[in-house]
């Protein structure tokens, strides 16, 4: 399967060369740029696979002196030969690595929401934990967010609120957060020490620009309203806050965190697009035979992804099997150890496929 892959690069490769150097690609500029850089994203895999070529070669050539008898060639070829195994092996996974079809979405912004699920107060509660422990991870690894909604309750949770993650390679990094949180501890409003069972979802969606979707204005109803929680003088006094429906599918984005109204309707056109693009991508999901998909990054809201055991000190991943005895530090924003093992466990899932 990765001799057919190789050689499928290969032969791409000549056919962008000869493209390239065509007298008709010069009279296209566009064109010449397309080609141009699609040839230079494959050079280094076709240089990897020269390398690899001239390994098995000598490879081969070693094990015909082997056969030989001429006893001095013998013993160079039989000292060669470990070092062009090893040689050959760490080759073939750099290969791999690079023959994995790269995300198209992994280098764009991102939009997460986070929505109190069963629970009641203490899950709105637990929302708003969730939002802070993933903006302390945010801040620490130099990314920025931009609020877009949210909806708070009286004791300091939130129903749920959505924000924009506005750093390149946001999606890719937290892609495989999406999914059902769920929280084990005691609420601040039980008197009797029970621990209670909590849940939260998180939607993490790549920012999808208009010329990927296209909406009709006539698609679309837009309502705006007073906006509610802090902001000033212009709190319930000023139709600045946007509400979008999307008539065809019932999708509504919002945003009232400007004082802008145009403002306001941007953020939001964002969200709906997002929405929209989760929508197209889930069908796309459901399409694909049950083998398919992948545990990892199916990107379900529903799918119970990480228990949060605040009596036990403990986060436990159930997609990778990974636990962790310091939730104390997990919900204060330390996030590396599960980002990096759920990127190399789908990374593992993705070499599979590949051969």
């Amino acid at each position: 399967m990765i001799e057919t892959k190789l050689q499928q690069a290969e032969k791409r490769y000549q056919e962008l060369s000869d493209r390239l150097i065509h007298p008709d690609t010069f009279s296209n500029s566009s064109e010449l740029q397309r080609l141009a850089k699609e040839r230079a994203d494959l050079e280094t895999l076709v240089l990897k696979i020269k390398e690899y070529r001239k390994c098995t070669q000598e490879k081969e050539e070693a094990q015909a002196f082997l056969k030989g008898s001429d006893n001095e060639m013998k013993s160079l070829a039989q000292d060669e030969l470990p070092r062009l195994d090893k040689k050959i092996i760490e080759t073939e996974k750099e290969l791999k690595r690079m023959l994995i079809p790269k995300d198209s979405n992994g280098e764009k912004n991102a939009i997460m929401e986070i929505r109190a699920g069963t629970g009641g107060d203490e899950a709105a509660l637990f929302a708003a934990d969730l939002f802070r422990m993933y903006s302390r991870y945010i801040e620490k690894i130099g990314m920025k967010t931009e609020l877009i909604d949210s909806n708070s309750t009286e004791i300091g949770g939130f129903k749920e609120i959505v924000f924009l993650i506005n750093s390149k390679g946001a999606y890719g990094k937290f892609r495989f957060e999406s999914g059902t949180h769920r929280v084990q501890r005691v609420p601040r409003t039980e008197a009797s020490g029970r621990v209670h069972t909590s849940a939260a979802t998180v939607a993490v969606m790549p920012e999808v620009d208009e010329v990927e979707i296209q909406i009709r204005d006539s698609d679309l109803r837009i309502d705006a309203f007073c906006s509610s929680g802090a902001g000033g003088q212009s709190v319930n006094t000023t139709y600045s806050a946007i509400r979008i429906t999307h008539l065809p599918t019932g999708i509504v984005a919002q945003c009232q965190d400007e004082r802008s109204q145009l403002k306001n309707k941007a953020k939001a056109m964002k969200v709906l697009f997002a929405r929209l693009q989760e929508k197209a991508d889930l069908e796309a999901r459901e399409n694909l035979s049950a083998t398919r998909k992948s545990q990892i990054g199916s990107g379900d809201r529903s799918e119970k992804i990480r228990t949060y055991n605040f009596p036990q000190n403990r986060v436990t991943d159930h997609r990778i099997g990974l636990t962790l005895y310091q939730l104390d530090k997990v919900i204060d924003g330390d996030l590396d150890e599960f980002i990096e093992a759920l990127a190399l466990a789908h990374q593992e899932e993705l070499l599979k496929e590949v051969g």
